[in-house]
């Protein structure tokens, strides 16, 4: 319902008061799914005791364990104006999601054409240095349905960080996120408490790619619960 009730809110703000409007809606949409959580018992957390700047890009990087990861990234971050990678199939048939992955800024790629793909985080990239603005990757590639971390993939990562060379990088672990959808998606998992730890942000232009990389890696894994 709450997905239902924001997609016509979500158009209005869009095409006729414009981005700004458009991004306060698609964050208070996302402060209604957490709440929508609650009743399950759900709790979030996030632990950030790291100032991170507002006039430069960022890239956040985190695991993934769950489309619940999604809400909190935006809400928590949201002075930010996240931004996602997506799998083309999100970009329709979802009310509200699909129209702001559409016209929220987020790129959609379809991971079956990796050149083309990669042209598409490349111009996703352009635009978020040019707007100081935030991307969110999943360096997984898909999402551990245990909690175990999956190996990073590195090519979605250095074409993010060529593109955005002023970015402060963000590594961010997610705990417990699996457990709401460990049975599938129904019954959900009741009573989980997601945690979303942040680490010291890092200035890219500090760092050799494959170093940065690996870094990230390993704080982000090791925080793991």
């Amino acid at each position: 319902m709450t997905l239902v009730v924001f997609h016509p809110i979500q158009w209005i703000a869009f095409n006729v008061f414009g981005y700004q409007a458009h991004k306060i809606t698609v964050d208070w949409l996302q402060f209604w799914l957490m709440r929508c959580q609650n009743i399950l018992g759900t709790r979030f957390t996030l632990v950030n005791p790291h100032p991170i700047p507002n006039n430069r890009p960022i890239i956040i990087v985190s695991n993934h364990q769950s489309m619940f990861d999604i809400p909190p990234l935006i809400w928590y971050f949201r002075k930010h104006h996240v931004k996602f990678i997506s799998k083309k199939q999100l970009g329709k048939g979802i009310p509200s999601v699909s129209y702001n992955l559409r016209h929220g800024g987020s790129v959609l790629i379809d991971r079956k054409k990796p050149r083309e793909a990669i042209t598409a985080i490349a111009n996703f990239a352009a635009y978020i240095e040019h707007n100081n603005r935030a991307a969110v990757i999943f360096p997984e590639g898909t999402r551990s349905r245990d909690g175990k971390p999956k190996p990073f993939q590195k090519k979605g990562l250095i074409t993010l960080f060529e593109g955005i060379p002023s970015a402060i990088v963000v590594p961010v672990t997610i705990n417990n996120s699996w457990k709401t959808i460990r049975y599938g998606k129904f019954p959900l998992g009741l009573g989980s408490h997601i945690k979303f730890i942040t680490h010291k942000p890092l200035v890219l232009s500090e760092y050799g790619h494959s170093e940065l990389i690996a870094i990230l890696e390993q704080q982000i894994t090791q925080a793991i619960e």
